[in-house]
C-alpha cells in the first residue's frame, strides 16, 4: 500500500484478545457407563472423602465389571472424582495447582488387576467468580439452623442453567469449583480441549446452554 507524503498510515486494528468458553465437568454421564466399583475401605477414610489431601490411609478400589470392561476415565465418588492415569497427566500438564491427587490400590474379584494405576482426585481451587446479574440463578441464604451451612449464601438452579463468569476473577485458572455452589466443578476450553486431544470419555456441558 502506497501512503501519500504527510498522510498517516492506517493503523491496524488490534487483536481481539480471545474470550473463554466455560464447561461444567459432568462426572455422572462420564462416570455412567455401568461399570461398577466400591471403595472397600470407606471406614478408614474421612467420611464421604471431604478431602482426600494427607490421607493416613490407600484408598482400596475394587472394580466389579461385567465382562472385561474397564472404568471410564472419569467417575463420580461422594466429594471425590476416580480418575485414570492418563487423565491425572493431562489434568496436571493443563493446570497443576487446581487438584489434589491420591494414589489408589486396585483390584478385581477374580484374578489380578493389570491395568493401569488409577487415583482419587478433587479440585481444590474455589473461586467467587458467577457474574450473578447476569446468570439464570435463584440466590438465597441457607435459614436451616440444623446445617453446618447455616447463614451462607447458596445458589440453586432451576431448569436450564446460565452460569456468566467474571474473568477477571478467574485469572489464569482452568478450572475451579464454584464459592456458593461447590459440587459444580468449571473448566474452561483448554481443559476441555486437552481431555478430548487426549482421547478422555469425560463429558463437559456448555454452562451458557445447561439442561
Amino acid at each position: 500500500m502506497t501512503v501519500s507524503p504527510g498522510k498517516k498510515r492506517p493503523r491496524r486494528p488490534e487483536a481481539v484478545a480471545r474470550k473463554r468458553k466455560f464447561y461444567r465437568v459432568d462426572p455422572y454421564r462420564s462416570g455412567g457407563d455401568g461399570f461398577s466399583f466400591e471403595l472397600e475401605n470407606e471406614k478408614e477414610l474421612p467420611s464421604g472423602l471431604e478431602r482426600i489431601s494427607g490421607l493416613a490411609e490407600t484408598p482400596r478400589i475394587l472394580f466389579s465389571p461385567s465382562a472385561a470392561r474397564r472404568p471410564r476415565d472419569l467417575a463420580p465418588l461422594w466429594y471425590a472424582w476416580l480418575i485414570s492415569d492418563r487423565t491425572k497427566a493431562v489434568f496436571e500438564s493443563v493446570d497443576p495447582n487446581g487438584f489434589v491427587f491420591a494414589p489408589c490400590t486396585v483390584r478385581v474379584r477374580k484374578g489380578t488387576w493389570d491395568g493401569p494405576p488409577y487415583w482419587l482426585c478433587q479440585v481444590v481451587r474455589v473461586l467467587d467468580a458467577l457474574d450473578e446479574g447476569r446468570s439464570r440463578s435463584n440466590i438465597g441464604i441457607d435459614d436451616d439452623r440444623r446445617k453446618l451451612t447455616f447463614g451462607r449464601k447458596y445458589h440453586e438452579f432451576f431448569g436450564r442453567r446460565e452460569l456468566v463468569f467474571r474473568e477477571d476473577l478467574i485469572g489464569d485458572a482452568h478450572i475451579f469449583r464454584m464459592a456458593h455452589d461447590d459440587s459444580c466443578e468449571i473448566c474452561d476450553d483448554d481443559l476441555k480441549n486437552a481431555c478430548k486431544s487426549a482421547g478422555l470419555k469425560i463429558y463437559f456441558t456448555d454452562v451458557l446452554n445447561d439442561r
